[in-house]
């Protein structure tokens, strides 16, 4: 395998997790690049078809939804099909999706490819399989890890969306559509050859252990493993905080932000490609707040980060809409929303980690995950439904903003658990 040859030449030098690291991160690049499409799709399905923006939203909440409530039982097939199988197999589907949305002319062919498919498909960059990847390859580290691979959701909005707005205005949205597909092409062959199964695999052992572990294959089938876990969870208070807060996490971010940005700051005269830029401001900004957070958390007590993290986040929320919308304070926006856009991520696997231990995190933070993804999909089809109903987005920023105002105390009542020091998997 190149993975073991090149996991040799390496040794001593860099250890071969950073590699996979780099690998991972660069394919969940194509995954948001994917996932983040829609906000450039609105304005041109509406023209090519006259759908309004409730039914295109109404998809891009299946997907949202379906991202997160395939996330549990995709990280749990990992103990019997393999991480490696797992990933490329949603990447597939995820290319498979959005290539057939090039030839779509109904709403429902829309709900299919981008709802059905590319829900399903992501899975593949969902916080569970980023949480398999960072506590099976690193044994320290492991929040600047996952911090890392959660910034790739900033880092493909900065590399994807002034493309894609770029494809949307030449081409429309069937240039959209080519454009991720191709990117998904260029990923899944990368994967197959540079990711290996575990550390074990290439005779290592996690960045930071002393020496080679390989962990016990649970018995069950992935829906077992899945409901396992989520049994575990469910008798803690401390998993239902979790799964509120990182609820308005989604609320707050990829159903809004991610979503109706672009038609936000359409309604206000600007247009897409410079809504698309601003979006890539917020996600070089996030890069940096999601390495940092994963950094910190290393560190520091993960819930006064969080605290911070929803507070600062819903303070911007609730001061955009009464802003000029003028360049200073969309730039400020950016920037201040941006830092701490996915900073939230890293700082929920690490209380997961603490609270329930590295073995079973993978899949609770998928179940976690799941509550943010609902979030998300109330806020993409919820602020549509208000911008049709109200002709304006202002009382979507508003609730947004007040819910993560609640998510910054709900934080500060996980209560402290014992960190568990084995690798996972």
């Amino acid at each position: 395998m190149i993975s073991q040859k090149l996991a040799r030449l390496t040794s001593g030098r860099v250890h071969y997790a950073w590699i996979v690291l780099v690998v991972m991160f660069t394919a969940m690049l194509a995954g948001v690049g994917v996932r983040a499409a829609p906000g450039v799709m609105i304005v041109p399905l509406e023209h090519a078809f006259g759908w309004d923006v409730a039914t295109i939203s109404g998809a891009v909440s299946i997907n949202i939804i379906l991202l997160g409530a395939t996330g549990p039982f995709l990280t749990g097939l990992i103990d019997g099909f393999g991480l490696k199988n797992t990933i490329l197999s949603c990447m597939a589907v995820l290319m498979a999706g959005t290539g057939l949305s090039i030839f779509m002319t109904a709403p429902w062919e829309l709900f299919v490819t981008w709802g059905l498919m590319v829900g399903i498909g992501s899975g593949a960059g969902a916080v569970g399989m980023a949480a398999a990847v960072s506590n099976r390859w690193f044994a320290e580290r492991t929040s600047l890890a996952m911090g890392l691979l959660t910034a790739a959701n900033a880092a493909g909005q900065l590399v994807f969306l002034p493309l894609l707005a770029w494809l949307a205005d030449r081409f429309g949205w069937q240039g959209v559509a080519i454009g991720v597909t191709i990117a998904m092409g260029v990923s899944l062959p990368m994967l197959a050859i540079l990711l290996p199964e575990s550390p074990a695999s290439v005779g290592l052992g996690a960045y930071g252990a002393a020496e080679i572990w390989q962990a016990p294959p649970r018995r069950g089938n992935p829906f077992a493993v899945a409901f396992n876990a989520l049994g575990r969870g469910a008798r803690s208070l401390d998993f239902w905080l979790l799964v509120v807060s990182f609820g308005i996490c989604g609320f707050s971010t990829n159903g809004l932000i991610n979503t109706h940005l672009i038609a936000y700051c359409a309604d206000h005269g600007i247009p897409e490609i410079r809504g698309a830029g601003i979006l890539a401001v917020i996600g070089v900004f996030s890069l940096i707040g999601s390495a940092a957070s994963g950094w910190l958390c290393d560190r520091y007590n993960p819930r006064i980060l969080l605290f911070w993290y929803f507070g600062l986040r819903g303070l911007s929320l609730v001061l955009l809409p009464f802003s000029q919308f003028d360049v200073l304070s969309l730039s400020v926006f950016a920037v201040f929303y941006g830092l701490d856009w996915v900073a939230t991520g890293p700082a929920i696997f690490a209380l997961t980690n603490e609270v329930f231990g590295r073995r079973d995190s993978p899949v609770l933070v998928a179940w976690i995950f799941a509550g943010h993804q609902v979030g998300g999909a109330l806020a993409a089809i919820g602020a549509g439904a208000v911008r049709d109903f109200t002709g304006t987005y202002l009382l979507a920023f508003l609730a947004s903003g007040l819910a993560c105002f609640c998510a910054s105390l709900l934080v500060l009542r996980v209560s402290r658990g014992a960190l568990a020091v084995a690798p996972a998997e």
